[in-house]
């Protein structure tokens, strides 16, 4: 089986970044739930899983001033650090696994996530992700989760993937994480297919 950061490098160093199945010219859905957070310009923010996502570019041009982005491809990465240009050096820039990367422990005040979560077909991983959000988010931070909902896709770039209702997504995360709410999306892809998403938003427990 190839490794999982192979797969991701091989995925964007062979398609443009608006030809995959992802792409959203903009993330607003995510952009309105961070948004409604109530949370400063300055609050510490991570995009996990944002590799070539134009979210950081409007979180940028929204004004937030802290932002990371985690991916485990660097050419991912690099697609959206050459697009924002200048703007770039703003940004926090971080090639690594979510389930092992070092990150500064209760630093962040929000935790964004579409579509990374729906990959960890294994409960260990699962578990690892979690322990990651517990360690890495404040207590009363913002964790925002989006997968593919009960009638999306069973697979995505040719990866099986977990499908979630709310209650099963947040179920996962267990009662140190506080439900405030869910929603869902009819995500286009470039070639005009729908696909059924859902969106968690809870507060990390004290």
């Amino acid at each position: 089986m190839q490794n999982p950061q192979d797969h991701w490098e091989n995925v964007y160093k062979t398609k443009q970044s608006d030809a995959v199945s992802w792409f959203q010219e903009h993330a607003t859905q995510s952009l309105n739930i961070i948004r409604s957070t109530g949370e400063s310009i300055d609050a510490n923010l991570i995009d996990v899983g944002g590799g070539a996502s134009t979210l950081v570019d409007d979180l940028l041009n929204s004004g937030f001033k802290n932002v990371t982005v985690l991916d485990l491809s660097a050419c991912a990465l690099s697609v959206a650090r050459d697009r924002l240009g200048a703007a770039a050096s703003s940004v926090t820039w971080i090639a690594g696994d979510v389930r092992s990367v070092v990150l500064p422990e209760q630093k962040y005040d929000v935790w964004h996530d579409r579509a990374v979560f729906h990959f960890l077909t294994d409960p260990v991983d699962r578990t690892a992700y979690i322990q990651q959000v517990m360690k890495s988010v404040r207590p009363g931070g913002h964790v925002i989760v989006a997968t593919f909902a009960p009638d999306g896709p069973e697979q995505c770039s040719g990866l099986p993937v977990v499908r979630y209702s709310p209650g099963e997504l947040h179920q996962e995360f267990g009662p140190r994480f506080e439900l405030v709410e869910h929603m869902s999306e009819e995500h286009k892809t470039p070639w005009g297919s729908v696909q059924h998403f859902v969106y968690c938003h809870c507060l990390r427990a004290d």
